[in-house]
């Protein structure tokens, strides 16, 4: 296993930090290691205390653990001062650490102070000229380069004139831009742009200390600094697209969604095949509409149709009973894959779907039996998305939802020319729908 140090500030709060590192560090399969440099007093409305720790302790951390253990690189965050810094270098030099990536931290969110000025003068004479990797965002790009940056032109400016005060590459990173969040790396001859899709959240407190833990941790791995950047702005995006509201100001973001997704997938089919089993001793063949059926499951933080499971084939009617051509499998029906994550955008416990055929009777026991029934009008779907396979129902279901301010517990329609009419049941998990079904 591939050990990081994270040498920098104790966030309270868990968001940002040490803690945000070693979160980080530890979903993506690293060993985290840790030099604490502040504690602070913190929680989503901000740094209300602050305390560094002393040099010479700092220091010894890092010894301590450069000495014994060993790190495959190290990461700065918070350092606070120019004596702190200053150690941290010495101790840097001194194991002749190859790889270090420098975030320079220097405010929060809330505009506290995270490093003063001896400490950003420290910075650029004692760790610029052993870094590997320097991520300063706009703000902290500014202070070094002297200049105000309103667009990648500057950016690039910026870059170039970093670059040349010691690092071996520099990322500046763009997601103070007011455009798409483009991220520009520098290695002293050529630029390289990185853009992503920018998450419309408001709960960003450690974007910066993630990406760089992230990067971190592929650099540990022995990756080109190319694809250390893109894999750790995929890690980035995922978090903070499910980032936790968690406070009453900015919340953190999920460093657990990447680990729930890769590890719930063996789970996701290992209940669709129980569930299949349990409606194949229902006799439910009545159940099965024209167009046969399929129940799907998502795992959590699902974000494409291929991270749902259901049967290829579907799920067909023999006689009394039914029956599938083969095991559950991921992305393997669109249709239902796009009505579960049209129901997970709206309440992310949805993750479950099965369709089964409609009629007045049906729904008339599913309302009896206490469960949320509404309707969609096809009639109603916006031309642009007949043709496309699974938006017609993902806009029902929408539509519905909207309405409601929940996702229900079946939707139907009536069908209309050339479209069997159906009923839509949706459940946290495969059992919970066999257990409706189990009662019709």
């Amino acid at each position: 296993m591939n050990k990081i140090l994270s040498i920098a500030g104790s966030d309270s709060g868990g968001g940002a930090g040490i803690q945000a590192d070693l979160k980080t560090i530890l979903s993506l399969g690293g060993y985290g290691l840790s030099a604490i440099t502040a504690i602070t007093a913190q929680n989503t409305l901000g740094a209300h205390s602050v305390k560094l720790v002393d040099p010479e302790l700092v220091a010894r951390q890092i010894d301590a653990v450069l000495s014994d253990i060993g790190a495959d690189c190290v990461k700065t965050g918070m350092l606070g001062n120019g004596a702190i810094v200053k150690a941290v270098a010495n101790q840097l030099v001194t194991h002749k650490v190859a790889k270090l990536v420098v975030d320079p931290v220097m405010k929060s969110k809330t505009n506290s102070t995270l490093l003063d000025e001896s400490g950003q003068e420290a910075m650029v004479a004692k760790l610029f000229p052993i870094c590997y990797l320097l991520t300063p965002n706009i703000p902290e790009a500014e202070i070094f380069f002297g200049k105000e940056i309103k667009n990648i032109d500057d950016m690039k400016k910026a870059a170039k004139k970093l670059q040349k005060m010691g690092p071996k590459f520099v990322l500046v990173k763009g997601g103070h831009l007011k455009d798409a969040p483009v991220d520009v790396l520098h290695d002293g001859q050529h630029y390289y742009e990185f853009e992503t899709s920018r998450v419309r959240t408001r709960h960003t407190h450690g974007t910066g200390c993630t990406l760089s833990a992230a990067i971190s941790t592929f650099l540990a791995r022995g990756l080109p600094v190319m694809e250390c950047i893109d894999k750790a702005k995929r890690y980035l995006y995922r978090a903070l697209r499910f980032s936790l509201g968690i406070g009453k100001g900015i919340g953190p973001l999920n460093h657990y969604a990447s680990i729930a997704r890769e590890t719930a997938r063996t789970r996701v089919i290992e209940e669709l095949d129980k569930a299949l089993e349990r409606l194949k001793r229902l006799n439910i063949g009545h159940l099965i509409p024209e167009v046969q059926s399929n129940l799907a499951y998502a795992i959590p933080y699902a974000e494409t149709v291929n991270d749902v499971a259901s049967f290829p084939g579907r799920i067909v009617r023999l006689i009394n009973t039914i029956d599938t051509l083969k095991s559950a499998r991921f992305g393997a029906s669109r249709q239902i894959h796009h009505l579960v994550l049209a129901a997970m955008e709206y309440d992310p416990d949805r993750r479950a779907a099965m369709t089964i055929g409609y009629s007045k009777t049906l729904v008339k026991r599913i309302r009896s039996l206490g469960f949320q029934v509404a309707e969609f009008d096809r009639s109603r779907t916006p031309p642009d998305l007949q043709s496309e396979e699974g938006s017609t129902l993902a806009w029902g279901v929408q539509d519905v939802m909207e309405e409601l301010g929940k996702v229900p517990d079946a939707i139907f329609d009536k069908g209309s020319v050339g479209k069997v009419p159906l009923i839509r049941l949706f459940g946290k998990d495969p059992s919970s729908i066999v257990d409706l079904v189990a009662k019709l």
